[in-house]
């Protein structure tokens, strides 16, 4: 039993890590639009910042496994089959890419004016203004984001598992609920708390350290 469960484990890492990787890369395009079109971004526009957060607030209202199953089609082109470790990287990472953008562009947006306004006093342009301030202030803030991005993708992949989606909840579900075996459930349970603690206790240090 236990190998059977470390070896779904080991999927479950696979499909946190990955599309935790992909999420950020996708997500913090729409976070640096919103920030700055906001009303007090670099460059406030209204319709753009309204209408991307409209796009980003739909997407994000979307529960996971309605999600899941409206992308079968798109995931079975993009991996060419829709149920899997592999697969369920595809819809995790669409799920996870407006939560993504709205946490980053709350973080962002906290940066202190005035130090955006200093910069701006120096002549820095907008790109350097958005790297060396933004991200630059908003590092540990943007570090607890991405802790906060995992623990939810653990529990989503833990959901995946109800559609053939591999790792630790495609156990808990086909050998612990479906067969009534409540060691499997407990165990499974036990790993996913235990994961989702040690994640959490990372990122305090990490926030403490970088702060």
């Amino acid at each position: 039993m236990l190998d059977m469960i470390f070896a779904a484990f080991r999927e479950t890492l696979y499909m946190v890590f990955w599309s935790t990787i992909f999420s950020i890369l996708l997500g913090v395009i729409p976070a640096v639009i919103l920030t700055l079109t906001a009303p007090d971004g670099l460059k406030p526009n209204k319709a753009i910042y309204e209408a991307l957060s409209l796009v980003v607030n739909i997407f994000r209202s979307f529960p996971f496994i309605i999600l899941l199953v409206i992308l079968i089609p798109f995931t079975r082109f993009i991996v060419g089959k829709a149920i899997g470790t592999t697969a369920m990287i595809v819809p995790l990472t669409i799920s996870a890419v407006p939560y993504v953008a709205r946490l980053f562009e709350n973080s962002l947006r906290e940066t202190d004016p005035g130090v955006i306004e200093a910069a701006r006093s120096f002549g820095a342009s907008d790109a350097q203004i958005i790297t060396r301030v933004y991200f630059k202030e908003s590092v540990p803030r943007l570090v607890n984001n991405v802790i906060m991005l995992v623990i939810s993708l653990i529990g989503y992949s833990a959901m995946a598992g109800t559609v053939g989606g591999g790792g630790v909840g495609d156990v808990a579900i086909r050998y612990g609920y479906q067969r009534y075996n409540t060691s499997y459930l407990v165990v499974c349970s036990l790993i996913l708390i235990v994961f989702v603690q040690l994640v959490q206790m990372l990122g305090n240090y990490l926030y403490k350290k970088l702060s």
